[in-house]
């Protein structure tokens, strides 16, 4: 692919991203994207095939899962990859907002499109309930029940996507994605028994 067809598709795409965002999926046509894009209409239909193929596009290109995932040498130890996971996810939710947005839009709806979204979002949390497992068996993680852990490290590792709830207590706090994460993986290895308090 030549150099302007790859500058014309990343263009569609992070234009895509931005107004799926800020105004949904449904909310947003082909024609928006494209002015956004500065780029001919029929570009979506060369390069994608239409809408609902560049919303596939959208986590093909930009969803850090596969790399996550590619570093098994962090994921063999329960605790090192809980630390990699959780540390991931955090900053690419605070990284890439908007995709992170999209992500949240579409489970909450329950769209058509969840499918897509959760082809990509459940390898992580799979291997999270993995690595729950592998701790519990040897002894370094202490819990009761599995899907209750799963559920409470899932809502803290997203917590953060709720700050506007307590902006007006913090008003002048920025969040800083590596002290975030470092603090939230800490809180959960404390909370499964992980680190000596």
């Amino acid at each position: 692919m030549e150099h302007s067809e790859l500058d014309n598709k990343m263009r569609i795409l992070l234009s895509a991203k931005k107004l799926f965002a800020k105004q949904g999926y449904d909310g947003t046509s082909v024609r928006q994207i494209c002015e956004e894009a500065n780029a001919n209409i029929a570009l979506v239909s060369y390069h994608f095939g239409g809408k609902e193929k560049v919303f596939e596009a959208l986590f093909l290109n930009l969803f850090p899962a596969k790399k996550l995932l590619e570093m098994n040498d962090l994921l063999q130890d329960p605790v090192e990859g809980m630390r990699t996971m959780i540390h991931g996810i955090i900053k690419f939710t605070i990284a890439d907002k908007e995709l992170s947005d999209i992500v949240q839009q579409e489970i909450m709806l329950e769209s058509n499109r969840m499918r897509i979204v959760l082809e990509f979002v459940n390898p992580m949390w799979s291997k999270v309930k993995q690595l729950l497992e592998k701790g519990k068996e040897e002894g370094v993680f202490h819990f009761t029940s599995l899907p209750q852990a799963l559920l409470m490290v899932i809502n803290l590792s997203l917590a953060h996507k709720k700050t506007c709830l307590i902006e007006k207590f913090f008003p002048n706090d920025d969040i800083i994605p590596d002290i975030l994460a470092e603090q939230t993986v800490e809180f959960i290895l404390r909370g499964l028994g992980a680190v000596e308090r």
